[in-house]
């Protein structure tokens, strides 16, 4: 992930999770100790694993969807999940401000809950989308000025979009011991009693 692509606030964490499945090579870092850590999933917690992959895939779908894909078929919807999340509103004494909170700071899914609701509120939720790419779709934050990034690296997953494209365009390439010689025009045969 470049610095370019980081999501603003707390949509580095949707972010995050969304990134620990590099779809390329398999590799899941949920898998790892220090991946679970990151999360606040504790050791032997193999259901709280479980429900953070079903959180990641269901925030893929959402992002997919803000580049334009149509909805992914089996998986969980994210506000089916986002609705058991409890959130409070917390208002500071000193200055009046209010914000979101989890009710439960330690839960992932109330953590992702409230870095969704910041999102949208700062209008940033939009932006923040898997990349077109359907051996990657890695999660990546739209900077571009339309808001209309495909790629999470246009050096990469762009480059190879296009070059398939450009690929499938031109005209492929006979193989070897397939040609076909041309049919020749026959010269007319005189007919009977002809010149």
């Amino acid at each position: 992930m470049s610095e370019r692509s980081a999501a603003p606030g707390a949509l580095v964490l949707v972010q995050g999770l969304v990134n620990t499945l590099d779809l390329e090579s398999g590799a899941d870092t949920l898998d790892t100790a220090d991946g679970r850590a990151r999360f606040g999933l504790p050791e032997g917690d193999a259901a709280g694993v479980e429900s953070a992959r079903t959180l990641r895939e269901a925030l893929r779908a959402a992002l997919l969807a803000h580049a334009g894909h149509p909805p992914h078929r089996g998986v969980v919807p994210l506000g089916t999940l986002l609705a058991k999340a409890p959130l409070v509103v917390t208002v500071d004494p000193a200055d009046g401000s209010a914000a979101l909170a989890p009710v439960d700071r330690g839960a992932l899914l109330s953590r992702v809950a409230t870095a969704v609701a910041e999102g949208v509120a700062a209008g940033t939720w939009i932006r923040l989308k898997a990349c077109e790419a359907a051996d990657c779709h890695w999660a990546y934050y739209d900077r571009s000025p339309a808001g209309r990034g495909r790629w999470c690296s246009m050096q990469v997953c762009g480059a190879r979009a296009k070059m398939r494209r450009y690929r499938s365009k031109r005209p492929q390439p006979e193989r070897a011991g397939t040609r076909q010689e041309p049919k020749r025009a026959t010269e007319p045969q005189p007919g009977p009693g002809g010149s």
